[in-house]
């Protein structure tokens, strides 16, 4: 079981974290790079330099960081996938289905789980941006991404009326409290450049975290079917 685990955590995570880094790289990094020139003064938002060829300059391939940008996303992924592996593991005991369509929907409630809920109340930000206590927002992220994982199970497996009830409770919980804000909203970065980072963002995210459950899905159910071959 354990090798198991490993293997299709490896193989999965990997394979996604490649895709998703490439997706950052065309998509989210640019804007982030566009948002340096704002937060550096080089560009400046209202009444100032406002033109996107100095951004533009910052572009290219280069090797160093965007190679290790690109390799730490797969890492990233990589512990991702052990943790959805070993869900995936948890149900299977259960007699759920493991493969890669019903992987999509295991890939599915991980981008709810990490990204869409703390996204919610803890939108990304782009460098510049004003931001609450760092402290406070990492205890409201992850309180959140725990809440909504546990909410997700319960709805999944969950059999009584009352689980249920207390899931929606968990899932809402979160928001209700609030995330930490700053007491003035204020940054150097336009806010159109914000809004154009947070949605690319969530769908970067939302097309790494379908992959990561559609490859973990394939792996397990191919590693699963070896062994039952194998006996």
């Amino acid at each position: 079981m354990f090798s198991k685990i490993v293997t299709s955590a490896l193989f999965a995570g990997f394979a996604a974290g490649l895709i998703a880094g490439l997706l950052q790289l065309n998509f989210m990094q640019p804007v982030l790079l566009h948002a340096e020139l704002y937060e550096t003064g080089q560009l400046v938002h209202f009444g100032g330099p406002g033109n996107v060829s100095a951004a533009q300059e910052t572009g290219g391939f280069n090797l160093t960081r965007d190679g290790l940008s690109i390799l730490f996303v797969a890492l990233a992924y990589t512990g991702f996938a052990f943790m959805l592996v070993a869900a995936m593991a948890a149900a299977s005991d259960r007699g759920v289905t493991i493969n890669a369509r019903t992987g999509l929907i295991w890939g599915l409630a991980g981008f709810i789980a990490f990204q869409l809920a703390p996204g919610a109340g803890l939108p990304p930000e782009v460098p510049g941006a004003a931001a609450a206590d760092m402290g406070a927002r990492q205890l409201w992220w992850f309180s959140t991404i725990a809440a909504t994982a546990l909410a997700l199970a319960m709805i999944a497996f969950g059999r009584n009326p009352l689980v249920l009830v207390a899931a929606v409770v968990l899932l809402l919980a979160p928001h209700v409290i609030g995330a930490p804000h700053p007491d003035a909203f204020a940054g150097t970065a336009p806010p159109e450049l914000a809004g154009m980072f947070a949605a690319r963002s969530l769908a970067v995210a939302l097309a790494g975290w379908t992959l990561l459950g559609m490859f973990a899905g394939y792996f397990w159910s191919r590693d699963e079917a070896d062994v039952k071959a194998a006996a």
